[in-house]
């Protein structure tokens, strides 16, 4: 499990990474995101699922600063989502769902130009590049990254977005299409980053990497339908697994139909 072990369950009473009350997004007359409240403690790893068109691609665009909420609050790394948004730029790391590194220049090169993108000196990229090189078993630094293998490129994508030390680190599906060890090496990489003070916020269609963080919040059509550790979302909808969890929340005829074959209990709450 997690290490982050200074989180306390639900962010009640230390300081929150991100926090949301009431948060929605609204595109004419439908709603993407309807009034979402949630903390996220420093140093979580939170998780952030749903189905497809749930709303969570819109509500992780508005915590980046990347889309202006319709109404509600939110802060991230304790800035205001409305009037700090560079702010919270210069504070968050973000590694999209398509590969964002530039594949036609060298390792050396994409860490270069991200860490003046992010303002460190000539002195820290230096350093740090040598460290993250080293990290990632990369030497020379002079590969193209379009030669790199997918796994490799997911994991040198997130220590780009960690190369200039965020609060927060957004990951959007950042496992899609790799294979299980890189996958596992991968979260130990999450691990690593919320051991050493940073909250993780990251989606993932992988239901077993829910099992992962330290709190998981599903979103169904707009809302977050269950807030919670994993453990205790399984105990809250009488579920074995988080895969149950999800298809009872996001799936409700599904999930009533697996309940009642299964003689399991019907989603709660």
């Amino acid at each position: 499990m997690s290490a982050s072990a200074a989180v306390d369950r639900g962010a009640a009473d230390g300081g929150a990474a991100v926090e949301a009350r009431d948060l929605t997004r609204r595109f004419g007359a439908f709603t993407a995101v309807d009034a979402i409240t949630f903390r996220v403690a420093e140093g979580e790893v939170f998780g952030f699922l749903g189905a497809n068109g749930a709303g969570k691609t819109t509500a992780m665009r508005m915590l980046t600063g990347l889309l202006a909420p319709t109404s509600g609050e939110a802060r991230v790394a304790g800035f205001d989502v409305y009037t700090q948004v560079e702010d919270i730029k210069r504070s968050i790391g973000y590694m999209s769902q398509r590969f964002s590194l530039y594949e036609d220049l060298t390792v050396r090169e994409n860490i270069r130009l991200y860490g003046g993108i992010y303002g460190l000196s000539d002195a820290q990229i230096a350093e740090r590049s040598e460290r993250l090189l080293e990290r990632l078993e990369l030497r020379s630094g002079k590969e193209l990254v379009g030669s790199l293998p997918l796994g490799w490129k997911q994991k040198l994508a997130f220590s780009v977005a960690m190369v200039h030390q965020p609060r927060v680190v957004f990951l959007d599906e950042p496992t899609g299409g790799v294979d299980p060890i890189t996958r596992r090496q991968f979260w130990e990489m999450i691990y690593e980053a919320a051991a050493s003070g940073t909250t993780v916020f990251v989606t993932t269609h992988y239901m077993d990497e829910a099992e992962y963080c330290d709190r998981v919040s599903i979103m169904v059509a707009g809302r977050i339908g269950g807030l919670g550790t994993p453990d205790e979302l399984k105990a809250r909808f009488g579920a074995a697994t988080m895969d149950e969890v999800f298809v009872r929340l996001a799936r409700p005829a599904e999930g009533a139909e697996t309940a009642g074959a299964g003689g399991g209990k019907e989603a709660g709450g």
